[in-house]
């Protein structure tokens, strides 16, 4: 095995109702666990998003609302997921982007607490296009030499990215092989949220990626303008992200 851990990393997919990741639910997941000695476990399973799958999703993921009207909720499988997913890093493709933010909103959805901010996150997709510009189906026949059979199916998008990320480790010498330094060269800069609302600056301060306030610091904008975070908080904004605006309100007023 290419990839060197120190600990185990969930390679994961998502299938979903659509590509908001505030508002559409999961229909599908597959993770693959892989441990530290190279074991894998592989977890797939479809999920009832308690809501209608438009037709233009069916058409990407080809599941309906018949395929998962008997299926469990997220709810009902948030707490096992979450025992699955302890204590481990994570791997996608546009995972940082679009899988990871979707799983945590779908997390909170259930009011399942779990700790995202101690991980490594590993976006091979961010990866392939520093490195060759291409879709998952074409990093699969580059880096591997194989078709990409059953595209869009969560299990074999998740297989095909944990394999391409072990073929990318062995062709480009200076990206490493461990998660730390993956996790550094597949992130687009320092974001604190999974959207990328909140991000650090060169001094390591919390700054707004948006809006009037773009730059500025959020803790300054929250001391000086209060009625900001309220306006964020009634906002359209994912959960998530809600959560850390709180966190440093808090810790405004702690200081205060």
């Amino acid at each position: 095995m290419n990839l060197q851990l120190k600990r185990p990393i969930i390679f994961f997919d998502l299938e979903t109702t659509g590509v908001d990741t505030s508002r559409d639910r999961i229909v599908e997941i597959s993770m693959i666990k892989v441990g530290v000695d190279g074991s894998k476990q592989i977890k797939t399973r479809r999920i009832n998003p308690e809501m209608p799958i438009p037709a233009e999703a069916t058409a990407v993921h080809g599941i309906t609302d018949e395929d998962v009207k008997d299926e469990p909720t997220f709810k009902q499988i948030a707490k096992s997921l979450a025992q699955f997913i302890e204590g481990c890093d994570f791997g996608g493709f546009n995972s940082n982007r679009f899988d990871l933010p979707v799983l945590v909103e779908e997390f909170m959805r259930a009011e399942v607490d779990v700790d995202f901010k101690r991980r490594n996150y590993v976006d091979v997709q961010n990866i392939f296009h520093k490195k060759e510009q291409r879709t998952l189906v074409a990093a699969y026949k580059f880096y591997c030499d194989k078709d990409l059979e059953n595209a869009h199916s969560a299990e074999a998008d998740t297989m095909a990215t944990y394999e391409v990320l072990e073929a990318q480790i062995e062709r480009y010498g200076d990206i490493g092989n461990t998660v730390e330094e993956l996790a550094a060269f597949s992130t687009h800069g320092q974001t604190v949220d999974f959207a990328g609302r909140i991000a650090l600056d060169d001094k390591g301060v919390e700054v707004f990626t948006f809006g009037k306030y773009k730059g500025r610091s959020v803790a300054e904008i929250f001391e000086k303008e209060p009625s900001y975070y309220t306006w964020l908080q009634n906002g359209d904004f994912p959960r998530y992200t809600k959560k850390i605006f709180t966190e440093i309100y808090v810790r405004i007023k702690q200081r205060n």
